[in-house]
């Protein structure tokens, strides 16, 4: 495979500029101005658009069996649909329950990616520790997965203790590897829930209340703790407020290794969708849930000055019919989880570049190279530069259209985001040196996706 791409505007993290790529075979071979075409290349005239390196999400849930039903994608479906929005690499959580075997538990959600048609990697989620837990972790890490995942909620199911917490970071340390974390005091929750419920609040508008910003906050700071006493490097995921970055920002000033992440809905959608009648809020229930306005201004600005890193998604996608409304009379039994692995890079392109509020590189930084920075995958992915794998985007910013739930690849009866108009999309993605996408159509091949295997780093 030959592929040129010629006149483009090159957008990386740091570099802007105009000039042509080449890709031979799977990776990048040259950049330039006025690099004549090989014989047998194609070429693709991306005069007036952009080019930006494959996008990478570090928080998607594709196989997840949760809160008594199961998400609806599949990798058939999941990655065609982050491909025509531009992301080319995976990262999924794999979230075992507490009675699974860490080992079997990685082996089958690695199983269920074989058709990916885009790159994938996976965070080891660590919900019990125990005699048999270290020597199968290490095993893990051996096969090329560098990140752990612990839940700070979901008392009794996914969450952890702390002797556990204390015992999954002390072996992250040992083993160079990065945890990241679901940070929600789960007593409180429980508390709140019970308390809200007995008042007779079963309604989604009820989520956010039970989960409030403090909640997150002390989840938070109890991770800072563990992570200052084992000297372990962590990554807050789904960070939604302006106190938990508070807390994390004081933890970093003490010398603490933590990371931050947000995803989209954070920073498009807020509590009001939750508050809408006839249980149609149930398709915003998202934990920690969305907030109140006021907080997207900080994450805005928290990603501007890079005190948040990474923008993902959290993708967890579950029908309206049948499966969100399992909590139709009580808010803490719908399935948590709000769809978006398709719509990312062009809402956050929408609502930060052409809105003002990011400039072009760190859209770029936050959206590619960061992720593949914290988890091992750079400079192969996250980057434009010879050697790289040849993942591209040629973005049209003239392009004007709306999502829909009609015509996304998602396998979900409702989009979070019907009817809003997005300015900007994928024209073309390659995934090393495959076009997989062209004018916002799948027509790769599934199944090409490739496990990444990654290194540790975070000793």
């Amino acid at each position: 495979m030959t592929l040129l791409i010629q006149n483009g505007r090159i957008i990386t993290a740091s570099d802007d500029f105009v000039g042509d790529i080449l890709c031979e075979g799977e990776v990048v071979t040259q950049i330039g101005p006025h690099i004549n075409a090989p014989k047998d290349a194609e070429v693709i005239d991306a005069t007036g658009k952009y080019v930006f390196p494959g996008f990478v999400d570090p928080h998607v849930h594709i196989h997840l069996p949760f809160m008594g039903t199961h998400a609806k994608d599949t990798y058939d479906t999941a990655s065609r649909a982050a491909l025509v929005g531009g992301t080319t690499t995976l990262i999924e959580m794999c979230c075992p329950s507490r009675s699974d075997q860490p080992l079997e538990a990685f082996e089958l959600w690695k199983s269920r990616a074989e058709n990916s048609a885009c790159d994938y990697s996976f965070h080891m989620g660590v919900s019990r520790f125990d005699d048999s837990t270290a020597a199968q972790l290490r095993e893990i890490v051996n096969q090329g997965i560098t990140s752990f995942k612990v839940f700070l909620a979901y008392k009794g199911a996914l969450g952890v203790t702390d002797e556990e917490l204390f015992a999954t970071l002390s072996l992250a340390k040992q083993l160079g590897v990065l945890v990241t974390a679901h940070c929600e005091n789960e007593t409180l929750i429980e508390a709140l829930q019970k308390q809200l419920l007995a008042e007779g609040k079963t309604g989604p508008e009820w989520h956010e209340p039970s989960r409030p910003t403090r909640v997150e906050a002390e989840g938070v700071h109890h991770l800072m703790s563990f992570a200052q006493l084992t000297g372990c490097h962590v990554y807050c995921v789904h960070t939604s407020c302006r106190e938990a970055l508070e807390v994390i920002q004081a933890a970093r000033l003490r010398g603490v290794r933590a990371w931050v992440e947000t995803v989209i809905p954070y920073l498009t959608l807020d509590k009001t969708y939750a508050e809408q009648p006839n249980f149609e809020g149930a398709k915003y229930v998202m934990s920690p849930p969305l907030r109140d306005p006021i907080e997207q201004p900080y994450l805005w600005s928290a990603i501007r000055s890079r005190l948040i890193s990474t923008v993902a998604t959290d993708h967890a996608p579950f029908d309206f019919a049948n499966q969100k409304e399992m909590g139709i009379d009580d808010f803490t039994k719908i399935p948590n989880g709000i769809p978006s692995i398709e719509d990312r890079v062009n809402l956050l392109y929408t609502h930060g570049v052409c809105r003002g509020r990011l400039d072009l590189n760190t859209f770029v930084d936050a959206a590619s190279t960061q992720a593949a920075k914290l988890f091992g995958l750079y400079p192969r992915k996250g980057t434009i530069q010879a050697g790289s794998d040849a993942d591209l985007v040629v973005y049209d910013p003239d392009y004007r259209g709306k999502i829909s739930s009609a015509t996304q690849l998602m396998d979900v009866d409702y989009s979070a985001y019907e009817g809003w108009e997005i300015h900007g999309r994928p024209s073309l993605v390659a995934v090393r040196g495959q076009v997989q996408v062209r004018d916002g159509k799948f027509v790769g091949n599934l199944g090409y996706g490739q496990f990444l295997a990654r290194e540790p780093t975070h000793f």
